[in-house]
């Protein structure tokens, strides 16, 4: 077996001992003459699957008492609608902000359902850094909606909103899609906390969403009724058929995690990978890093060469040599490399010898 180093955003590589456990039981599980992939998601055996997973998943997170957690489909982008439609009534505001590409997707869909006060905007300079929330314009907010690490810019809040900017009143909205699950957060700060799992839960098709119960049941009428939090509660986020295969493939990643020491043990590797890897960008003479250091992304470190021409060579070259998925953003351009959970440090070590062999042949 030959297994890349894959530096994709997401979805994004997945520890090797859950994919191997996968196999191995991917035909018959458990006994059950049948892959989780064929049984019903109201069986006995798959809800014991459901209620173990979910009981990791607030274990890892630290979940306290007085929120609910719900497995649910429809991706992140899904809950950009779904976080107006529950929480914001006609005529209310909600305060976010624009902090890169995916929050401003959250704003663009948020306009649809009520007003919006763009509370911080770093748009102007190419989302470079975090902006500070502005506190004038949140008196009345519903909520205040960020986006704690920025997958396309490379940028993660460094600190959550202080609470002179914001008041207790106002609900904190975090997606939390590109670093849940791998560095410690207060869970009790938070209103709402949504994500998308392929980056650092497991693969592609399942969304966490984590709500302060207080916030449940005030749902639009318009709300389909899939995206209305307090009948997925209300259901155990059975009121569909959920994503039974992804919630189980996330069920065998939590468990490497927690094999890992949890969250806490995770966050040190993560810290040891990116610092290795922004430590060789700022040493070279030829990569570089546009992110103000205190906002870098401990996930995705972006960083390009200056050249187009040498960016393509140094990704097609990087492929080659075992090292996939490392070119930027459409949007952005240049190379972008996500060492999400999984990615070992190995594997940020491996491109750091890359990137120095490439500069040496190409000063």
């Amino acid at each position: 077996m030959s297994r890349v180093y894959n530096f994709a955003p997401g979805p994004a590589a997945l520890p090797l001992p859950a994919l191997e456990r996968a196999a191995k039981e991917l035909v018959e599980f458990g006994g059950a003459g049948m892959s989780v992939m064929e049984m019903s998601h109201r069986s006995k055996m798959y809800l014991e699957i459901f209620d173990r997973v979910k009981s990791r998943f607030n274990q890892l997170m630290g979940v306290p008492d007085g929120y609910t957690t719900l497995l649910l489909q429809g991706g992140a982008t899904q809950q950009f609608a779904a976080v107006p439609l529950n929480l914001l009534g006609e005529g209310d505001s909600a305060a976010y902000v624009d902090s890169g590409n995916f929050a401003h997707g959250a704003i663009s869909e948020a306009k649809k359902y009520g007003a919006v006060v763009i509370a911080g905007d770093g748009s102007a300079d190419k989302y470079t850094y975090i902006p500070n929330v502005d506190a004038s314009g949140l008196a009345g907010c519903k909520y205040l909606h960020i986006t704690t690490n920025n997958t396309v810019y490379g940028t993660r809040w460094p600190a959550l909103p202080s609470k002179e900017s914001v008041p207790e009143s106002i609900p904190l909205v975090a997606d939390m899609s590109s670093n849940i699950l791998s560095e410690t957060y207060d869970v009790s700060q938070f209103g709402v906390i949504y994500a998308g799992a392929q980056k650092n839960i497991g693969p592609a098709g399942l969304t966490v969403v984590i709500v302060r119960n207080d916030l449940l049941g005030s749902a639009r009428k318009s709300c389909p009724k899939v995206m209305n939090w307090k009948l997925q509660a209300d259901n155990d986020s059975m009121l569909n058929t959920p994503p039974c295969y992804a919630i189980y493939m996330a069920g065998l990643c939590l468990d490497w995690l927690d094999e890992q020491g949890g969250v806490k043990g995770i966050e040190s590797v993560n810290v040891e990978k990116a610092r290795l890897l922004y430590e060789a960008i700022d040493e070279s003479r030829l990569f570089g890093n546009p992110v103000k250091p205190v906002d870098r992304s401990r996930m995705n470190v972006v960083f390009t060469t200056g050249s187009a021409d040498k960016d393509d060579a140094f990704c097609k070259s990087a492929a080659k040599a075992g090292l996939v998925n490392l070119k930027g953003h459409r949007v952005v351009g240049g190379m972008r490399a996500s060492i999400y959970n999984a990615m070992p440090i190995e594997g940020v070590k491996s491109l750091i010898e890359f990137m120095r062999r490439f500069e040496k042949d190409n000063p």
